[in-house]
């Protein structure tokens, strides 16, 4: 095959974790990067060469993980080399963050570190009414004709939340690619364009595409957890019901209403008490619960979900 027909495959991997209540992500390259390599004839599968890329990259091992979505738009980045294409198979994984040893080139970084604007649990981010929204405006308004107009007055809304509609938790990735439509995150501009890169967003670049990978990822994990108990992957074997409520807002990106949660995790029958307490801290002690031993089986089962109403 010619260099000019070349397809590079590049397995990219988004390891998912909660610690203290935030949800992390396993980089490498100092944050700029997610453990990826390229696919190679010695691989037996794509998942097998993912994983080999990881451990030689971060030590971590892999355990359970799914497909994200394959990323093949014409132009994406350029290879060393010349090749004419280049695809990223994404893979999404559900993991307990553990220290890294001292010779792996990889760091725990807040999601929150690249999407600033995703993080609501304390309400909105002034970085949407001070300068998100408004730059959405100034787009829409320029648009040529009234029908264009329209059309991104409701994409920006959809997108968003805006103008009467709902913010959607799971439309990261939507969101990521508008602003980057719109010029506002560091990997729409060149490097040498000093004027572009100082209008763009407070969030952390990633190289090549990597940062819509996240975005994706992200986006499936907040979905996933509106409908299916994932969340026991990423908990210790014993937690509070505190612990566990942090922990799916810190996903969410959003707070939940206390009581609400714990009655719809009681009627759902998806934890347990161990008959301890939590040791320490001020105050009565909290009860420890683990998840049913169920659950491991059931996770699959519609209906089995934790609570994102709003309360």
């Amino acid at each position: 095959m010619s260099v000019e027909h070349s397809v590079v495959a590049d397995l990219v991997a988004v390891l998912a974790a909660v610690t203290h209540g935030e949800p992390r992500v396993l980089t490498t390259e100092d944050g700029r990067a997610l453990p990826s390599g390229p696919f190679e004839l010695g691989h037996r599968s794509l998942q097998s060469g993912l994983r080999s890329w990881v451990e030689e990259q971060t030590h971590h091992p892999l355990g359970y993980v799914e497909q994200l979505y394959t990323f093949a738009d014409s132009g994406r980045y350029a290879e060393p080399g010349g090749a004419a294409h280049a695809i990223s198979i994404s893979y999404l994984a559900l993991t307990r963050e553990a220290a890294t040893p001292a010779d792996a080139s990889a760091q725990w970084q807040s999601w929150y570190r690249y999407f600033p604007w995703e993080d609501h649990r304390e309400g909105e981010p002034a970085l949407l009414s001070e300068r998100i929204v408004p730059a959405l405006r100034r787009w829409t308004e320029a648009a040529g004709s009234a029908e264009l107009r329209a059309a991104r007055a409701q994409r920006t809304a959809l997108t968003f939340g805006l103008d009467g509609y709902a913010w959607s938790e799971d439309r990261v990735l939507q969101r990521y690619e508008l602003l980057y439509e719109l010029g506002l995150v560091a990997e729409a501009c060149a490097a040498d364009d000093a004027a572009a890169r100082a209008a763009c967003l407070p969030g952390a670049s990633m190289r090549h595409d990597h940062r819509r990978i996240l975005a994706t990822g992200i986006a499936r994990l907040r979905a996933k957890i509106k409908y299916r108990p994932v969340v026991f992957e990423l908990m210790p074997p014993d937690f509070t019901l505190l612990q566990l409520q942090q922990s799916v807002e810190a996903l969410a990106g959003r707070s939940l209403h206390k009581q609400n949660f714990r009655r719809l995790i009681e009627q759902q029958e998806l934890v347990e008490e161990t008959g301890d307490v939590q040791a320490g801290g001020a105050g009565r002690p909290a009860k420890l619960f683990r998840f049913r031993r169920g659950v491991m089986l059931e996770r699959a089962i519609a209906g089995s979900k934790l609570p994102l109403a709003r309360g």
